[in-house]
């Protein structure tokens, strides 16, 4: 049984006391669920301080990008040596890093790769623009950026993707839980057939785009979905607290 995990993706928000203000907050409710994996990813500046507030809690820890090569002139990157032993998830491939930072398939799997060789675990998301999802062309971009994104891995790789539609990041209007339980499946074919039904079936695929307090309970019910990448909710202390316990009250 594929054990859910709810993802907090913080963006360029909270300076460090925000950040463990909000962690702070959060932990007297969160630390007791137990059948839901929590992971919070604020930004570079604040892992060590957030890392620190949730000492001994169940609330896990995750970067929201790093760079593929471990050291060298490369001016404000982040390296996965950095990373390693400070948390244990690293996002990548995000559609921001792709549609603004201009990461290509290609980029991102140098960034999978040097994350597990760190022994980090990542969240790779991938997910069709309005003009794809307009155009029916859905299948075939998730498709070339799992293909793209996970070449080469190991067989023992651990590792989660996140199905972010871009057309429904931070604009309010979320996949339906049946649109978002299609293209999950699909993405575990294509995984399949990549690397074998056992390692597909025991991946975690979570959806991510406006998901929110009011959506988490029926996006959770579908076969597919193991979870959520959660956006502008996950800096609101009642809202990703609600989102984690209705998670574990659908996963009884």
């Amino acid at each position: 049984m594929r054990i859910p995990i709810i993802a907090g993706n913080w963006k360029m928000n909270t300076t460090v006391s925000e950040a463990v203000k909000l962690v702070g907050d959060m932990r007297p409710l969160l630390d007791p669920v137990n059948n839901v994996e929590k992971v919070v990813c604020p930004p570079f500046i604040s892992l060590t301080a957030v890392k620190e507030a949730l000492k001994g809690g169940s609330i896990k820890l995750g970067a929201q990008n790093m760079y593929f090569e471990e050291k060298g002139a490369f001016t404000g990157e982040v390296s996965p040596l950095m990373l390693a032993g400070l948390c244990e998830y690293v996002i990548l491939g995000h559609s921001e890093r792709r549609q603004y930072f201009g990461e290509t398939n290609e980029i991102i799997n140098k960034k999978v790769l040097a994350a597990l060789k760190a022994n980090l675990k990542p969240i790779l998301c991938v997910g069709e623009s309005l003009a794809q999802y307009d155009a029916g062309q859905t299948e075939a971009v998730v498709t070339d950026h799992v293909t793209g994104s996970l070449k080469d891995i190991p067989a023992s790789a651990s590792l989660i993707i996140a199905y972010e539609p871009v057309w429904a990041i931070g604009t309010g209007k979320a996949a339906t839980s049946e649109q978002a339980n299609k293209i999950i499946g699909i993405v575990r074919k294509v995984v399949a057939k990549m690397y074998g039904d056992s390692f597909a079936q025991s991946l975690r695929i979570l959806y991510g785009g406006s998901v929110t307090a009011d959506n988490i309970a029926e996006l959770m019910k579908q076969p597919e979905i193991d979870g959520g990448l959660v956006g502008g909710a996950s800096l609101k202390g009642d809202a990703f607290t609600s989102i984690v316990k209705q998670t574990a009250q659908v996963n009884k």
